[in-house]
């Protein structure tokens, strides 16, 4: 699975009173890290778990280029291998500390020094006033080879996106500067911003038989999926069913839309760029949550019911190759149809359209390979 990008929160433009609220809000919401005032980082410690930033020796991180004059707005050297930033940051990283560099961005000189700056720090706070887009380009293209990751400027959720999105990889992640109606938006920005999109395919359906009793296993998560949504789920790896969430309402039993009813334990679930074995998820584990237009977002397994029920073989074709799944026979096990709606197992038939996963490539202990490998 891709790198989570990350979401930090400024709190340290006024007053403790004014600035708990953020950091309450960054905590209940997933932020990864706050900024603070010295002063405040003891009082942000009895609150919660969740890493600090300030220009103060007891912070997880040390911000260098941020004072305590407010906006960290400096005059800058001529000669940027002397500035009393770059000679800090370089002190504090041959001391072991975790570096911060802060920098405003107000013109193409303040640009190349943040670029020199984050040639010492392992992160690098930008601060943009009127730019958005291509000094954010510059910084990544100029710091792409080392090891420091870029934390964006932000004011709102759309800002974010931009920032997260910008060139292939995006900045590694935003500093929101906003009113705390904007955290939880941009904390699903993030959320998306790392996911991949899945091309999925349609399947024509060749074969629906009940084949007996086996182990069938169900994925419990930790997140609330909606129609649509559910995992990819299938008895050969280069090709996955879309098995559809229990998020619809059914006469026979109350919806449970944080799971999934996955299928067979030696089946595999498509995880990250991987896949898994359905026997081998634990409480804890990443898993993937796909929806029919192939969107993705991360979900944690909470728990795994393994129990013996009846199983249906399913059968399709997809570009001229039969893949196969095992699932739970029942009505309220689903596919989703090439129209996007969830279709019962127990109606399924010859010709109908399913929506699946293929890819032509074999698969070895879950990573994608070019080897002939044939499983039937």
């Amino acid at each position: 699975m891709k790198k989570e990008k990350a979401v930090w929160i400024k709190a340290d433009s006024g007053a403790w009173e004014e600035n708990k609220p953020r950091i309450t809000t960054g905590l209940e919401s997933g932020a990864d890290c706050i900024i603070l005032n010295p002063e405040d980082v003891q009082k942000a410690r009895e609150l919660g778990n969740i890493r600090i930033a300030a220009p103060d020796q007891e912070a997880d991180i040390i911000i260098v280029g941020k004072g305590n004059e407010g906006d960290g707005t400096k005059k800058l050297p001529s000669d940027f291998a002397h500035s009393d930033d770059i000679l800090r940051a370089q002190r504090l990283a041959k001391d072991g500390k975790t570096v911060a560099g802060y920098v405003i961005i107000k013109n193409k000189k303040y640009e190349e020094f943040a670029v020199e700056l984050g040639k010492t720090c392992d992160y690098l706070v930008v601060v943009g006033t009127d730019w958005k887009v291509i000094p954010l380009e510059n910084l990544i293209a100029g710091l792409q080879k080392l090891d420091v990751e870029i934390i964006a400027g932000v004011q709102n959720a759309e800002e974010a996106k931009l920032a997260l999105l910008t060139l292939e990889h995006g900045s590694d992640g935003v500093l929101l500067d906003t009113d705390i109606s904007e955290i939880k938006k941009v904390i699903a920005v993030r959320d998306r911003s790392g996911m991949e999109k899945i091309p999925l395919a349609k399947a024509s359906v060749t074969k629906v038989k009940q084949v007996g009793m086996g182990d069938r296993v169900c994925v419990d998560t930790a997140s609330l999926m909606v129609p649509g949504e559910g995992m990819l789920i299938g008895s050969q790896s280069n090709g996955l069913f879309l098995v559809h969430s229990e998020s619809e309402e059914s006469p026979y039993v109350a919806a449970r839309p944080f799971r999934v009813n996955a299928g067979a334990v030696h089946a595999y679930i498509r995880v990250g760029e991987k896949t898994r074995y359905l026997s081998e998820l634990t409480s804890g584990d990443d898993v993937l949550i796909v929806d029919r237009e192939g969107e993705t977002r991360p979900a944690v397994v909470g728990r795994v019911k393994i129990e013996r029920r009846p199983l249906m073989l399913v059968e399709a074709e997809v570009e001229g190759t039969r893949i196969k799944t095992l699932l739970q026979n029942a009505e309220t096990i689903k596919l989703v149809g090439s129209d996007g709606k969830a279709v019962p197992v127990t109606s399924l038939k010859e010709g109908d359209e399913v929506l699946v996963y293929f890819e032509a490539a074999a698969r070895h202990f879950g990573i994608k390979i070019e080897e002939t490998i044939i499983e039937k």
